[in-house]
């Protein structure tokens, strides 16, 4: 076995390293446009890192033992950078995939996105991992010293590992998004392994970085129109499509939803967002039936349909739309036409929601929170001590709406988040505006169809027929469900269950 530079085996130990944790953030952050960004897809993906790392310790021990040469280690850091440099081109058409034959076989997310981490992840890792004990072995010189370099190499690796993470997460993705950091991590391994291996293999870190260069494209085909904005943010991947009529819609992350829809001379949609502008007036009574809020605060503004909406049918009411992604503020503006201009009274906010909420001094007649990604709800928005946060923030007779996403004829997140909202509020009431969606609506005062219907001659004429079939769905909470906590919220397993059960029945 011949002497190998110290600084050299210290590269590769670095860049593994940080190959290693970046490719993790990566994988995660490639898998949340179809399977979402929970704590389960974080905890499958964290798992099967772990167990190709342990393979690759295992097998590179045996190998290093076998042959402790360079040029071996060297080849299988370059294998694991040309499965890194291909990683992303495979994941879309997989993905898409494997999310249609899941759904067909009655599988949810949970081990659908555990199959595709397992496929497209494991592979480089598996051979990232065998890099550790090649490099002990051929650091190593006598018996006496063994503590000391293993222990200095293992340094060296978890340093590497810090810079990939940080790397990863606050500088690559937000700024080069998820498939160029696969190709920069690519690149590093190409380039450490061909010094290594000479000139002959010099092609293959060149080939990467014309990889690199290549534009990206969208992350799913379009079919009803065409993309006309696109990003990878530093929460999520947004995109905005424009169809042929003019109608622009946000979608972001899995693609399943529109957050926010724009129609050119159009301020209704058709949809729940519509709901927010009529269900208010069910809790306006003692005089103040057809008065609109005077304030509103809207958690998830998203592109701001909502906030539009108010500025238009109600110019004097005060908005505060609260968006944590300050991207999607920013096109709010340009793309979906909400401007000071026609909306005076709208005060765009790039915050966290509940953070931003209990930071204030100002009180609201109503809250909407509409922060919830399909299929996933943050927990810390569904729980008993966020919605007394709310109740804090409201003015006497406030009220707070929730939209409530869900797979069609599946109550359990609804039955869950209307007990937790029964355990602050003296009354809830449910609208089922959509087969996939349900507006649950809180407060201490009465809410009532009447209160509503008695509105409706004073309401603009565009919202009259949407206020009179809001109060005909107006209903009681559903009755069951667990109250949540800041210590306990389950959520991310009762909506993976409720896909299963849905699945399994055949429904949609």
């Amino acid at each position: 076995m011949a002497d190998v530079p110290a600084r050299r085996l210290y590269a590769l130990t670095f860049v593994g390293g940080a190959a290693s944790l970046g490719g993790e953030i990566a994988a995660a952050r490639l898998l949340a446009p179809w399977f979402g960004d929970s704590t389960l897809i974080w905890a499958n993906t964290i798992g099967v890192v772990l167990v190709a790392l342990s393979v690759g310790y295992w097998l590179g021990g045996r190998m290093a033992d076998r042959d402790p040469q360079l040029r071996r280690l060297a080849l299988i850091i370059l294998a694991a950078a040309a499965v890194f440099a291909l990683l992303p081109f495979v994941a879309r058409p997989f993905l898409r995939v494997s999310v249609d034959a899941l759904s067909s076989v009655s599988a949810g997310a949970f081990v659908g996105s555990l199959v595709a981490v397992l496929v497209l992840l494991a592979v480089p890792m598996l051979l990232l991992g065998m890099i550790s004990p090649f490099v002990v072995k051929l650091a190593i010189r006598t018996v006496d010293e063994a503590g000391k370099v293993t222990g200095r190499l293992y340094a060296v690796s978890t340093l590497g590992s810090l810079a990939g993470t940080f790397l990863s997460s606050l500088l690559l993705i937000p700024f080069l998004g998820t498939r160029r950091t696969f190709l920069i991590f690519a690149l590093a391994l190409a380039l450490v392994a061909t010094v290594s291996l000479g000139r002959r293999f010099a092609p293959a870190p060149i080939l990467i970085a014309v990889l690199l260069a290549l534009p990206v494209g969208t992350v799913k085909a379009v079919t009803d129109g065409r993309v006309i904005w696109e990003k990878e943010t530093l929460y999520q991947y947004a995109v905005v499509i424009e169809r042929d009529d003019g109608q622009r819609r946000l979608e972001l992350n899995e693609g399943q939803a529109v957050h926010s829809i724009y129609t050119p001379g159009q301020w209704t949609t058709g949809n729940y967002w519509d709901e927010f502008l009529t269900l208010p007036f069910a809790a306006r009574a003692g005089g103040d039936e057809g008065t609109p809020p005077r304030s509103v605060a809207i958690l998830g503004n998203a592109a701001g349909t909502v906030a539009r909406q108010y500025g238009h049918y109600f110019p004097d009411t005060r908005v505060d739309g609260v968006e944590i992604d300050g991207q999607l503020n920013k096109i709010a503006g340009t793309l979906f036409d909400l401007n000071k201009r026609d909306a005076p009274n709208v005060h765009l906010h790039t915050a966290d929601g509940r953070p931003w909420l209990r930071a204030q001094t100002r009180r609201y007649d109503a809250i909407f929170v509409d922060a919830y990604r399909q299929p996933y709800v943050p927990f810390h928005l569904a729980t008993r001590e966020f919605f007394q946060s709310v109740k804090d923030h409201l003015n006497p007779g406030g009220v707070v709406l929730v939209n409530i996403g869900h797979p069609e004829r599946s109550h359990a997140l609804e039955e869950v988040l209307t007990a937790t909202m029964a355990d602050v509020f003296s009354t809830v009431v449910r609208d089922p505006s959509q087969r996939v969606n349900t507006i649950a609506m809180a407060g201490d005062g009465q809410i009532s169809p009447a209160a509503l219907g008695a509105a409706i001659p004073r309401l603009p004429q565009d919202l009259r027929p949407i206020a009179a079939e809001t109060a005909a769905r107006i209903a009681p909470r559903l009755p069951g469900g667990r109250v949540y906590t800041d210590d306990v919220a389950p959520v991310e397993w009762l909506i993976d269950a409720s896909i299963v059960q849905v699945a399994a029945s055949g429904e949609r």
